[in-house]
């Protein structure tokens, strides 16, 4: 085996063969995790970005020998469980990583322990329920209910019976659900001619998200009047299910694959036809670029629709480029402390949502590059909600430093984690919190 330390090509992934009968063999399993906890053992650069590094080092250092050898095998679950998939030591820290011949890909090796767990059953009703965003959403979000939802959210006895019966933590600020979700309030326009640039094209159909359909449909009308005001002719897809993301996390691949036979007939007709499809959270756009064309290799529709997917943000700067994005900006925005999730950092786009606002005079955005230790579901769930916490600690201070006017970040769940660690920690800020999307329709007196 090759000796030679890192690798100077860019870093490249293997399919996920999930559909294969060996996938799921756990003494093979067992043996690929052996390896690679042992590379990790002897590298530790990983050691600052999550819990499952330093989970996996304690186990190796209070073992009986100091080595992996020394660590029983049943507890590799323990690491597992810590890696909420965020990617970042895949794209930014490992040295390992493939083309290397030591072919280490932490995340999706620890996706197909998850895909084992799941498939013997080894999850809990908690889990299968918060990944169904879909039902959840479909539920909560109903007039009268939602707000019913929301109450007991901010109630302290229903949120003690909530963390008894789901293991959902009380202390963790839970975002609303909308009386009205965006999908049937939005307007999309698309009476203007279509106006394809060198490196966009001049259309755009908007994928908007468990997440914004039913809690913070306002992210998705911003989006709407921003490209309204840009005179892009814009749709919405005809019919979307989840993205698959949570699913993803869980391990319930054949839930992904049932999302994705949703999502995915629908959406490459749309690319086919010429749309840039957008879509406004950060894992979800990520999911259609990255995941989905690895757990289904050579679909000319998968490949279609990651093709055709931007981040909002990636697409204004392409149109910027183009000479086709209005900067008329009415509105200065003063100091942005802007967090840049890691779903949109392993997408490898470069910070193009700070670009994007550094465009509107009277504005200065501040960036922190770190995650920020929530993931969708992971830092709701009372065993991680602490570990949660810790993670973010840096991000909470660096975030608040400069007396900033907004505390903003593409991923709004992520931006609410940020507010309440803020909070929690006994600073008050003044400042809002506002999806860049807001800020960004600000910016133009919209």
């Amino acid at each position: 085996m090759s000796k030679r330390e890192g690798s100077l090509e860019a870093p490249t992934r293997h399919p996920i063969a999930w559909q294969r009968a060996d996938y799921y063999d756990e003494a093979r399993l067992a043996h690929e995790l052996e390896r690679v906890f042992d590379i990790c053992h002897g590298c530790r650069r990983c050691v600052n970005l999550c819990n499952a590094f330093p989970t996996l080092f304690d186990l190796i250092d209070e073992g009986s020998t100091g080595e992996l050898d020394g660590v029983d095998k049943k507890d590799y679950v323990k690491v597992v469980d810590q890696c909420y998939l965020c990617d970042l030591c895949f794209m930014t820290k490992c040295p390992y990583v493939p083309p290397h011949p030591w072919n280490v890909d932490f995340p999706h090796l620890m996706l197909r322990a998850k895909a084992v767990k799941f498939r013997k059953g080894e999850v809990r009703l908690r889990d299968k329920v918060l990944t169904s965003t879909d039902a959840l959403g479909k539920l909560a979000a109903i007039p009268v209910v939602a707000q019913t939802v929301n109450a007991a959210n901010r109630n302290g006895a229903a949120r003690r019976v909530l963390q008894s019966v789901l293991g959902v933590d009380k202390r963790r600020e839970l975002p609303p659900y909308a009386p009205t979700r965006f999908r049937r309030a939005a307007e999309p326009r698309a009476e203007w001619a279509v106006r394809d640039g060198e490196r966009t094209p001049g259309k755009v159909a908007i994928f908007s998200t468990c997440y914004i359909n039913y809690n913070e449909p306002g992210i998705g009308h911003d989006l709407v009047a921003v490209l309204a005001h840009n005179e892009i002719p814009a749709v919405l897809a005809r019919q979307e299910a989840c993205c698959g993301m949570p699913k993803l996390e869980l391990g319930d691949l054949e839930g992904v694959r049932r999302l994705k036979d949703v999502n995915i007939p629908q959406l490459a007709a749309l690319a086919r036809d010429g749309y840039a499809i957008l879509a406004a959270v950060p894992s979800c756009a990520l999911m259609f670029k990255q995941e989905l064309p690895l757990l289904f290799p050579g679909d000319a529709d998968i490949i279609a629709v990651a093709d055709a997917m931007f981040d909002p943000f990636e697409y204004f700067m392409l149109r910027h480029r183009d000479g086709l994005l209005k900067t008329d900006f009415k509105q200065p925005l003063g100091k942005v402390s802007y967090h840049i999730p890691c779903h949109s950092r392993v997408q490898n786009i470069g910070q193009k949502t700070r670009e994007t606002l550094q465009l509107v005079p009277g504005t200065e955005v501040t960036t922190v590059e770190r995650c920020a230790g929530h993931d969708g579901t992971w830092g709701v769930k009372e065993e991680y909600f602490e570990q949660s916490m810790k993670i973010g600690r840096p991000v909470f201070r660096q975030m608040a430093q400069g007396a900033p006017d907004y505390i903003s970040s593409d991923c709004p769940i992520a931006a609410r984690h940020i507010r309440q660690g803020i909070r929690d920690g006994g600073k008050e800020l003044e400042a809002e919190k506002a999806h860049p999307l807001t800020l960004l329709r600000r910016a133009y007196g919209l």
